[in-house]
């Protein structure tokens, strides 16, 4: 393994030249994953990602996994702090296959819904449907995105180890630590992603090869 420390502008660039190879070879639209811990900052990334990849004329719709979570009623069935249930009822993974990532199946229609659910009113966003053309790029930020049988053409893991993913983590969230390391045992991101992004201190990103 190789972990070669790159900056957050080369990180995007490299993001955005494996976005155009998935258009090479032949994806209509590309759904890009942009996946890790509040505390890794994915959102950042996928922020980052968008001017380069419309200055390369891809129009993009960003999504966060934060605006397609479940209602109160059935996230917090088990409390408020229940770190199994963060892992596994919390993402209304059916909701962003349907709404999000489907419509840009090959012959979808590229009807795109960039939220769903507000999850600090615990209502929905009523927010209206976006066209996204052929040639368009879907970025979607958040925990937990991997092994979850959702469609991506591009992946990108921001990896933290225990100890930084704690000292990075506030502490009204530290009640998740637990779900994250079962993250890492059970669905292994680090192996599954296209791209694994080391960010154990996030203004120094390293990037992760096999070698």
């Amino acid at each position: 393994m190789r972990v070669t420390p790159i900056s957050a502008e080369r990180l995007a660039g490299l993001a955005a030249d494996r976005v155009a190879d998935a258009f090479g070879a032949g994806a209509p639209w590309v759904r890009v994953a942009v996946d890790g811990a509040a505390a890794a900052r994915p959102h950042v990334l996928a922020d980052a990602l968008v001017g380069p990849l419309r200055l390369r004329g891809h129009p993009v719709v960003r999504v966060s996994a934060a605006d397609f979570l479940r209602p109160a009623s059935l996230r917090l069935e088990y409390g408020r702090h229940d770190a199994d249930a963060f892992h596994d009822l919390w993402l209304d993974d059916g909701a962003l296959l349907r709404e999000v990532l489907a419509p840009l199946d090959p012959g979808g229609s590229g009807r795109v819904l960039p939220s769903l659910w507000d999850a600090a009113a615990d209502r929905a966003t009523r927010a209206p449907y976006t066209e996204l053309a052929p040639g368009g790029v879907l970025l979607l930020d958040g925990p937990l995105l991997l092994g979850r049988w959702l469609p991506f053409e591009l992946t990108v893991h921001l990896a933290m180890g225990g100890p930084a993913l704690a000292r990075h983590t506030a502490e009204a969230d530290r009640w998740t630590l637990p779900a994250f390391a079962r993250y890492e045992e059970e669905t292994r991101p680090r192996e599954l992603a296209d791209l694994t992004v080391k960010v154990d201190d996030p203004r120094h990103p390293a990037l992760v090869e096999s070698v």
